[in-house]
């Protein structure tokens, strides 16, 4: 046994530090006076600790690697379902959230419905349109002219606007939830805004004025019968309105219109096309004054003096303008009791009745407020039948120019805004309801507008006092952005823009000036008018007319009242 013992000592290092501790369980060690003596029931310690030690060496390597391998498996089954990789909509990996990641998470998921809702509307709103295109083809839009003081929506023009309001406050709450986060846009979800494009459709398409379907009356006048058009009250539009009012007297009873002369009235040589008139008709329809004048040499004089109202508005001081032209003047007479107040419905059959005359020149006055075939005079086109857009129309130089200037400033895509300010808060305060807004009501009403047309500039047709343009163009924002408000600038010899009107010495004369701001308005992609102007009411007839009106047209803040009244005087 101790040879053997023997033998192994001499075996080789690594042998030796692997096996030279190990005892056979048959082997007995016989004990050395050096060695300790013990019992059966003894255990050596140096021989236990070392076969255990090997023990645990021989498998420490694959304990390891199985452990590992548990690991990686649990991080990864943890990672899989805390992460959500399982949900494609959700890309933020937390796998340790804090209260602003779990806020972050809530907001992106608010976004997320947002943008559902958002395409759900906008959905919502091409069908609509596309039900309302239909219905037009069909003759069925009910559309309403801006021109009626009581403008009802149509029932899809009014869904397409609250659809449309509802898209624009869900981008606003996009904008707000988003806003906390620095690198947020809302462009990054898409705002869906080119949807609203989808089959060739947009917010604020042009009106059908359907011109093919206008009832009119054949204009034939015999040329030595005149009818002397008498305007007195309001300003140039209100003038307007009046001369072609007449015009329509001028075709029932069959007469050539004299258009009145610069000296009892506004030039209108100035500021009308009135050749444009007889163009369009084919004969000579109108005349001015200097060119009856001339056909009436030593007859310069006025036949019979009717008044549809009482007293025709004509005071002293107008009938001394009109005998200084060398017009000798009959005795005023009416032919009804009319009150200009409540004025009475009339018919053709009734005004040739009353105004019918073998007389050779006739004047009747003033017809402004006549309501005389109110649907067949307030047409798009008119009244009467001629192979242009409109018989009443700007100049050809302040038609040139407004369209240069459209070329400079504007551009295709515009919001136009009259806004009347200068002696309308005693006027409209007189009415009931009033249409006078405070400035921030009314450019919150103009942005909502401006953002349903996507217009990037305004042009500001006013007579409002710096102070007001000022304020308004600070309030003016869309979108996170200011809208420019242009107006029309002073002469600067710069800008070719007015050169037409400097040539023919037309800059700087406030009629011209005012035509000017109508016809820019009236070119506009969406007018915004001043409820109860006689300067709005040309606009729009204007844009009828030309077929530039669009379903977006309205008056400030149309449908709402102002959010503060003064008390009266």
């Amino acid at each position: 046994m101790m040879k053997e013992l023997e033998r192994e000592s001499n075996s080789s290092d690594d042998e030796e530090g692997d096996c030279r501790n190990l005892i056979n369980q048959n082997d007995i060690v016989k004990p050395t006076s050096n060695s300790q003596s013990f019992s059966p029931f003894d255990i050596d310690d140096k021989g236990f600790g070392t076969s255990f030690r090997r023990r645990f060496k021989l498998d420490k390597f694959k304990n390891k690697r199985y452990l590992c391998l548990v690991i990686v498996i649990t991080l990864l089954i943890l990672l899989y379902f805390s992460s959500g990789f399982h949900n494609s909509s959700v890309w933020d990996v937390r796998l340790i959230k804090s209260p602003s990641d779990e806020m972050r998470e809530a907001e992106l998921r608010a976004l997320y419905l947002l943008k559902e809702q958002q395409l759900g509307l906008i959905s919502l709103l091409n069908s609509t349109l596309n039900s309302s295109r239909e219905n037009e083809n069909n003759g069925t839009s009910g559309y309403l002219n801006l021109s009626e003081m009581s403008v009802q929506r149509t029932v899809f023009e009014e869904l397409k606007a609250r659809v449309y309001d509802g898209i624009v406050l869900n981008k606003e709450i996009q904008k707000v939830l988003l806003s906390t986060h620095k690198n947020g846009n809302v462009s990054e979800l898409g705002d869906g805004n080119g949807k609203l494009m989808d089959g060739g459709f947009d917010m604020c398409g042009k009106v059908d004025q359907k011109l093919a379907e206008r009832r009119t009356i054949e204009w034939n006048p015999r040329l030595d019968k005149y009818l002397f058009a008498i305007c007195v009250s309001g300003q140039m539009s209100t003038h307007l309105i009046c001369l072609e009012k007449h015009m329509f007297f001028a075709a029932v009873l069959g007469r050539v219109l004299v258009i009145p002369s610069h000296k009892v009235d506004y030039e209108f040589n100035k500021v009308l096309d009135i050749e444009h008139i007889n163009k369009c008709l084919g004969k000579n329809v109108v005349v001015t004054f200097e060119e009856f004048a001339e056909a009436k040499k030593k007859e310069m004089r006025i036949d019979k003096f009717i008044c549809y109202f009482t007293d025709c508005y004509v005071d002293d001081e107008h009938v001394k303008k009109l005998k200084s032209l060398g017009l000798s003047l009959p005795k005023l007479q009416s032919p009804w009791g009319e009150d200009v107040k409540e004025p009475k419905k009339r018919t053709i059959k009734e005004v040739r009745a009353a105004f019918s005359s073998d007389d050779a020149v006739i004047a009747i006055g003033d017809v402004f407020f006549a309501d005389v075939e109110r649907d067949w005079v307030m047409q798009p086109g008119g009244p009467i039948a001629h192979k242009c857009r409109t018989l009443v129309e700007p100049s050809r130089l302040i038609m040139l120019s407004a369209q240069r200037f459209v070329q400079t400033f504007l551009g295709k895509n515009y919001v136009a805004v009259h806004f009347r300010r200068h002696g309308w808060l005693k006027f409209c305060n007189a009415k009931n309801p009033s249409c006078f807004f405070s400035v921030p009501q009314a450019a919150s009403c103009i942005a909502r507008v401006v953002a349903r047309s996507n217009t990037p500039v305004i042009y500001l047709s006013t007579d409002a006092a710096d102070t007001e343009t000022g304020l308004l163009q600070s309030l003016l924002v869309v979108d996170g952005k200011t809208v420019p408000l242009i107006q029309r600038p002073s002469r600067n010899s710069a800008e070719k823009w007015d050169a037409l009107l400097y040539r023919h010495g037309l800059d700087g004369n406030s009629q011209v000036e005012a035509m000017l701001d109508k016809t820019i308005c009236a070119m506009s992609s969406v007018f915004i008018g001043s409820s109860g102007s006689t300067f709005t009411e040309d606009i729009i007839r204007l844009r009828r007319g030309w077929a530039s009106a669009s379903v977006c047209d309205e008056y400030i803040c149309q449908g709402e009242l102002p959010n503060f009244i003064a008390e009266d005087e």
